[in-house]
């Protein structure tokens, strides 16, 4: 089934001694989006990307938040990472390779994506607040990593300037769904965008 005719739709479920965790998620979405992670900012920038994107998303966690907010962060992650991997099936004719800029006031933020399959991940945020809300600033680079490892996908984030950290990391996930949707709009169905001939 090629990316023109398939339902690209992806779930996962994680249930652990830290946290359980459902996620659906569809990429040809209506801007359909509810999450509820516990922590506020998280659920601001995971639907800020999910909008931008143009998906469908729901995110139910429930994690350890009386230790901290790490492994809601990471798991929470992984899960949505693991739904967009499952939805976007063999990824047979999408663009693959691109790139958005988003601006918020001050803030300027640049993502680059590569949905070929490779793994990897680095942001450069340059976050200055130990946290956002209940979100520790150290997390979101890390959720950034989790969601591309789980995702298998390649991704460079960095903020170009700005000053409120709020801003930097609005702008930085807005960014990633906007490259995210360019990413995974179908370019030939019939072709797969690789030197190797497959992904």
């Amino acid at each position: 089934m090629n990316a023109t005719t398939a339902d690209r739709s992806g779930q996962c479920h994680r249930a652990t001694k830290e946290t359980k965790i459902d996620v659906t998620l569809q990429i040809d979405g209506k801007r359909e989006i509810s999450v509820q992670t516990g922590i506020g900012m998280l659920d601001h920038l995971l639907s800020a990307l999910a909008f931008f994107a143009s998906w469908d998303l729901t995110v139910r966690a429930e994690g350890d938040l009386v230790v901290d907010d790490h492994h809601t962060v990471e798991d929470t992650a992984l899960c949505v990472g693991a739904a967009f991997d499952q939805a976007l099936g063999t990824r047979q004719g999408i663009c693959r390779f691109a790139h958005a800029y988003a601006p918020l006031d001050e803030a300027l933020a640049r993502v680059v994506v590569d949905l070929g399959t490779r793994s990897h991940a680095s942001a450069n945020l340059a976050l200055k607040r130990e946290r956002l809300g209940q979100l520790s600033c150290e997390n979101i680079p890390h959720f950034l990593a989790s969601l591309a490892s789980a995702g298998r996908f390649c991704l460079h984030a960095d903020v170009l300037r700005g000053e409120n950290d709020h801003h930097r990391a609005e702008a930085t996930f807005k960014a990633l769904g906007l490259a995210l949707r360019a990413g995974c709009r179908v370019d030939d169905a019939r072709s797969t965008l690789s030197t190797k001939g497959q992904l």
